[in-house]
């Protein structure tokens, strides 16, 4: 009898049913936790696994039985969700989320940092720890651990109580959307957005006032593929209509090294469209414009809702002006031969994917701008804080270039005090 194929919408639900049918929990599981992790039971008592009596083997597998078999214990992820959560999941594999381990690994420079901050989930793996991993992954993890750090779907609704509504609070994006390139959670709490939800949560307003979290736009009706109109980098192709901002987002885009010196692509290409930091075709951009725009309109007029994007894609070009001014500043060093091409370089051109391990305090000035302020004006403007937008966004922006500037003028002027006359002896 093949269920599955003839009912594929029932099976999840047959599953659980299935599973509510068996006793609350295995004792022994109970009462062995109930000493050695009791948090870990009371938050799966208020669960609603556990009130459908959803014991600990349905995830975790029946062959831990002990202190010493607890390597036994299976890990969930994702296909541990996906019987009973199957939609979610689909969208979720879907979604960037899933991408953020494989964004995370495939940085240039991702394999000179410290294991513990990327297998050991301590930094940069502390949050993109929530992408789908492949074998080698997880056998890099399970080399520190027994393998805690592999799941995906309890980066948001946190083990063991697997809440939704905690999911659906602000909050439970604050982790990883907050700090030096992706300040999203400092942008969206002192926005009015933010301000308003945060009032709401403490009984200030009603439970039926117009306050967004950000689910609401970026998750609408529980979608968990939560991608954005510009994607990470604030880049898109085709190149815009725009003279000007083609020829910035050219000059960007060889920062980046996905297009070399002779402006044609590089493999680097592969690996944005791979992690999809990037829109690259006008469709994807717009459906998930129209998209975007959807979520606005229900609190704000149509004509409203696309000023204040237009606003943000404005931002974008503005910020690309000053950012490809200061590429250009940097890249002349090299072509002049006063910066030397490292070794680990493709090509002699400033490589933002470098971060902080770039070779020279003004390529270092350069990545801050383009990976902080950069960052802060565009996402600044999208989520409506004009501190952001303006003070850590923009001004940044310009007192950088600023620096940079008057740094390549210092390196030439050593340059030319250090090499003797012609002629000379």
């Amino acid at each position: 009898m093949n269920i599955p194929g003839r009912f594929p919408l029932l099976f999840p639900w047959t599953l659980a049913l299935l599973y509510c049918a068996l006793p609350a929990a295995a004792s022994e599981c109970v009462d062995c936790h109930a000493t050695t992790s009791p948090g870990i039971v009371n938050d799966w008592k208020i669960s609603r696994h556990g009130a459908i009596g959803l014991d600990c083997a349905a995830c975790h597998g029946n062959l831990h039985h002990s202190a010493a078999d607890a390597a036994l214990a299976r890990i969930p992820g994702p296909e541990t969700c996906a019987p009973c959560h199957a939609e979610r999941v689909r969208q979720y594999k879907a979604g960037k989320h899933a991408l953020a381990w494989a964004a995370m690994k495939s940085m240039p420079t991702m394999h000179w940092q410290p294991a513990g901050a990327t297998e050991g989930v301590k930094g940069c793996g502390g949050c993109h720890k929530i992408g789908v991993k492949t074998e080698d992954d997880l056998r890099l993890i399970k080399q520190d651990s027994p393998g805690f750090g592999t799941a995906s779907c309890d980066a948001c609704h946190t083990r063991h109580t697997f809440s939704v509504v905690e999911a659906r609070q602000p909050q439970a994006c604050r982790t990883c959307h907050m700090g030096f390139d992706h300040a999203q959670w400092e942008m969206y709490s002192a926005s009015k957005h933010g301000v308003r939800l945060l009032l709401k949560q403490g009984g200030v307003l009603p439970d039926t006032a117009a306050a967004p979290a950000c689910q609401t736009c970026h998750m609408p009706e529980g979608n968990h593929e939560v991608r954005t109109a510009w994607g990470f980098l604030g880049l898109r192709f085709p190149m815009p209509e725009d003279p000007q901002w083609e020829e910035d987002v050219s000059t960007i885009l060889q920062a980046l090294h996905i297009l070399g010196e002779d402006k044609n692509t590089t493999s680097r290409l592969l690996v944005v469209q791979g992690a999809q930091m990037a829109r690259l075709n006008r469709e994807e951009w717009q459906r998930e414009r129209d998209r975007m725009l959807a979520a606005c309109s229900r609190c704000h007029s149509g004509n409203f809702a696309r000023g204040e994007l237009a606003k943000g894609d404005f931002m974008i070009r503005e910020a690309d002006r000053v950012m490809a001014e200061a590429i250009r500043t940097v890249a002349a060093l090299y072509r002049d031969g006063i910066l030397e091409k490292p070794e680990s370089y493709e090509f002699a051109f400033p490589d933002l994917f470098a971060f902080h391990d770039a070779p020279t305090p003004i390529e270092q000035k350069l990545f801050i701008m383009f990976q902080q302020h950069r960052m802060r004006a565009f996402q600044g403007a999208f989520h409506a804080n004009p501190d952001y937008a303006f003070w850590y966004g923009w001004s940044e922006l310009k007192q950088s270039l600023t620096e940079i500037q008057y740094l390549g003028d210092v390196l030439r002027k050593n340059r030319r005090t250090e090499t003797p006359a012609a002629g000379g002896r």
